[in-house]
C-alpha cells in the first residue's frame, strides 16, 4: 500500500506535460492540465525499495519486460522528465551513481565488442551508408543522415588544416568513414585504431577496395599501446566517454604523446556542462564502463596534459537530430531486426535511442568538438575561423 502511495506520488511530480497513467489495479489518474501527450499503462508494482536503489534500472528493464508500457513518444516522456525540477531524474532522493568503472584493457575490450560487435549487419540496418556512428553535423535543414554524417567528417578534418603528405591517427575510428576520407580527399598518411572486431574486418576490407593500401592502416589495439611515430594530427570521435572517469587523464597524456610538437588534435565526443555521471541503466544494458565527463574535467586534463585549447564548438542539437533519425531509421527496419534479436532487446534498443535524444534535447548532455595543440594555442592554424567553412 505504501508502495502504491508512492510510486503515484513519484509519477504526479515528474513531468512537464499532461500525462495518463494506468496503474495495476486498473484505475487511471490525469496528471497535468489538458489532454494526454503520453499515456503511461503499469502493468505491475514497482517496489520503491528498487527505483531509490537505481531508478534508472529499475524503470529502464520495467520498460524492455513490459511492466511498464507507453503509448506516444518515449522522448517526448523522458525530455518532460527532465525538465521538471521534481522528476526523479532530478531529484537527489533518486539519483544512484555506479560503483567506479573497471578499465583495464581487457575490460575496455570487452566493454567495447559488448556493443559494436552486435554485427556490422545489425548496424547497416539503421545507420547511413558510411556507417557512421557518431554525431552528425546539419549544415542546411534538409540534409540527409548521410550528408550530414560527411558534413561531419569534412568539419572536423578541415579543422585540422591538414597539409597532403601529412599524417593522421584516428583513435577509435568505427568503420573508418573519416580516416579514409582523409586518405583519399585530404592525400593523408592515415592510422586508424579500434577494439572492435567486426569494425576492424570492415575497414580492413574498405581500404583493400579503395586501394589505399599504401595510405592507410587499421589496427586491432587498445589506445594506450599503440606504438608508432608522432603524428602531425590525431582524430579521435566518441571515445572519451568510454575510457572511465580514472583514465581521463591518462586518455589525453597519450593523445599529447602521440603528437608532434605543434601538432593538432580534433576530440569529439558527449560531455555534460553540470560535470560529469554515470547512469545506470545505460552501464548495465547499453555500454558498459561508459561515463559521461564534465566540460571542465575534459578541458582540465587537456591542460594538464601539456596541449592547449584552439577552440570549443558545442553540438548538442545536431546529435539530438542524429538520434531522431536514428530512431526513425531503426522503426522501419523491426522486422528485420526482429530475425536478429528478440523483443526486450528492441525495447532496450528503442529506449536507448530515445532516451538519449531526450537527454541531448533538454541539455542534460552535450556533445563537444574540442581543437587542441601541443604547444601554444593555434600557433599552426590561421588566424580566424573561416578557413574552417572554406570549400
Amino acid at each position: 500500500m505504501l508502495d502504491n502511495m508512492i510510486f503515484k506520488q513519484l509519477m504526479k511530480h515528474s513531468f512537464t506535460i499532461p500525462v495518463e497513467v494506468t496503474y495495476p489495479n486498473g484505475k487511471t489518474e490525469k496528471y497535468g492540465n489538458g489532454a494526454p501527450q503520453v499515456k503511461i499503462k503499469v502493468n505491475e508494482k514497482i517496489p520503491v525499495k528498487d527505483l531509490l536503489r537505481n531508478a534508472s534500472i529499475t524503470l529502464g528493464e520495467a520498460y524492455m519486460d513490459k511492466k511498464i508500457e507507453v503509448s506516444g513518444s518515449l522522448q517526448v516522456l523522458i525530455n518532460s522528465a527532465y525538465e521538471s525540477a521534481n522528476s526523479f531524474l532530478n531529484n537527489n532522493k533518486f539519483k544512484r551513481f555506479l560503483p567506479k568503472q573497471s578499465h583495464s584493457e581487457e575490460s575496455s575490450k570487452n566493454d567495447v565488442q559488448s556493443h559494436y560487435d552486435l554485427g556490422n549487419d545489425f548496424y547497416k540496418l539503421w545507420l547511413d551508408k558510411t556507417m557512421t556512428y557518431s554525431c552528425a553535423y546539419f549544415e542546411k535543414p534538409d540534409d540527409t543522415l548521410e550528408e550530414a554524417q560527411m558534413n561531419k567528417v569534412h568539419h572536423i578534418l578541415k579543422k585540422l588544416d591538414p597539409k597532403p603528405g601529412s599524417s593522421l591517427l584516428d583513435i577509435g575510428c568505427g568503420w573508418g568513414t573519416l580516416m579514409l576520407t582523409a586518405a583519399r580527399e585530404y592525400n593523408m598518411n592515415v592510422v586508424g585504431i579500434t577494439l572492435s572486431e567486426e569494425q576492424y574486418n570492415a575497414v580492413k576490407q574498405r581500404i583493400k577496395d579503395e586501394g589505399l593500401e599504401d595510405q592507410a592502416e587499421v589496427l586491432l589495439e587498445d589506445y594506450r599501446e599503440l606504438d608508432h611515430l608522432p603524428f602531425d594530427y590525431i582524430t579521435s570521435v566518441g571515445m572519451f566517454e568510454h575510457v572511465g572517469e580514472e583514465n581521463l587523464g591518462e586518455y589525453f597524456n597519450t593523445i599529447s604523446r602521440y603528437l608532434k610538437s605543434n601538432g593538432v588534435a580534433l576530440i569529439h565526443g558527449i560531455t555534460r556542462q553540470q560535470g560529469g555521471a554515470y547512469n545506470g541503466w545505460i552501464n548495465k544494458y547499453i555500454f558498459p564502463g561508459g561515463y559521461v565527463p564534465g566540460l571542465n574535467e575534459n578541458l582540465t586534463h587537456i591542460i594538464e596534459s601539456g596541449m592547449q585549447v584552439a577552440d570549443i564548438e558545442m553540438l548538442r542539437r545536431h546529435y539530438q537530430r542524429t538520434l531522431e533519425m536514428w530512431t526513425d531509421n531503426f522503426h522501419k527496419v523491426l522486422p528485420e531486426v526482429r530475425k536478429m534479436h528478440d523483443e526486450r532487446f528492441i525495447r532496450m534498443w528503442d529506449l536507448y535511442l530515445q532516451a538519449c535524444a531526450a537527454s541531448f534535447e533538454s541539455g542534460n548532455i552535450d556533445v563537444i568538438q574540442c581543437l587542441i595543440s601541443k604547444g601554444p594555442s593555434a600557433r599552426t592554424l590561421p588566424m580566424t575561423r573561416d578557413y574552417m567553412y572554406k570549400d
